[in-house]
């Protein structure tokens, strides 16, 4: 599974997310909201899905545009512990 955090500046290159870190930061606060980039797939974040509610995490995502375009949109994701 490949996922990308949301860009910080419209011609930036996304940075990659690393399930570790995004595990630990959920353990850590209990409780996290995450920005994913448009690149990702959605197949894969529903995978992301299922990968914490297995775990017994509540997952809530919704897609927030910023823009007028179509393609500018953004994931949020919020894991709750």
């Amino acid at each position: 599974m490949d996922l990308k955090f949301a860009r910080t500046e419209l011609d930036a290159k996304p940075k990659k997310a690393d399930i570790k870190k995004i595990e630990e930061s959920v353990e850590k606060n209990g409780s996290v909201i995450f920005y994913f980039d448009r690149e990702n797939s959605h197949k894969d974040l529903l995978e992301l899905q299922d990968y914490f509610e297995e775990k017994g995490k509540g997952f809530y995502m919704n897609e927030v545009k910023f823009g007028l375009s179509d393609n500018e949109y953004m994931y949020q994701v919020h894991i709750i512990d």
